[in-house]
């Protein structure tokens, strides 16, 4: 006799207030009070990153109860996307409405972790809007995508303080998800789907027909 499926139960969970009450929902600049949007989101079993309209980051702290902020220098402006990673080092990658591009190195209290807060840049490469961003697993290769279809890798030395990016493929429409895994990036446009295998440099399209 065939096993019966049990039934799924749907659970509606209240809001994270906890969270939300450590988020300002203005903030004063000068003369002005500006209104904060909250703009990207990303969790993992320690964090809760939450990006905003005024480029601040907030990161919240899941074992500690702890809220941390972190922004960009220079202009504010909004954060797209937000894509964490939990390696030997807890890593944020942070991509804003201009396309600027920052990995920030948490600092961690375990022995022979990260005692100090690094950040590094990906410079220059992308002028549009962050759509899209993907860890390796070891955290040493980060690809981001933007609203013009660019995508770039950024080889990140975390000993030696050093990120070194190129731009790697160039789609003619926005990219609007990426995944890497085993030397193989995974790529969505508004068009099409593709393999991007970045040892060879070669393309293999997903399907044949373009997306509508």
């Amino acid at each position: 006799m065939a096993s019966v499926d049990s039934p799924v139960i749907f659970k509606e969970f209240c809001p994270l207030y906890y969270l939300l009450n450590a988020i300002p929902t203005k903030v004063q600049k000068g003369f002005r009070s500006i209104v904060v949007y909250l703009t990207a989101l990303d969790t993992n079993e320690d964090y809760i990153a939450v990006g905003s309209s005024i480029g601040m980051l907030y990161l919240y702290c899941r074992h500690f109860n702890q809220m941390k902020k972190y922004n960009f220098e220079g202009k504010c402006e909004s954060i797209t996307f937000v894509k964490l990673l939990s390696c030997f080092d807890d890593l944020v990658a942070v991509g804003t409405a201009s396309g600027r591009v920052a990995v920030f190195q948490l600092v961690s209290s375990l022995p022979g972790r990260n005692k100090q807060l690094r950040r590094f840049d990906v410079a220059g490469i992308h002028k549009s809007s962050i759509t899209a961003l993907a860890w390796s697993p070891n955290g040493m290769k980060l690809f981001s995508g933007d609203d013009k279809g660019k995508i770039v890798y950024s080889a990140l030395d975390l000993d030696q303080g050093i990120c070194n990016s190129s731009l790697v493929l160039e789609e003619p429409s926005s990219i609007v998800q990426l995944d890497y895994n085993q030397k193989v990036l995974l790529v969505s446009s508004l068009q099409r789907t593709l393999l991007f295998y970045t040892e060879e440099k070669s393309v293999k399209q997903v399907g044949t027909q373009p997306r509508k």
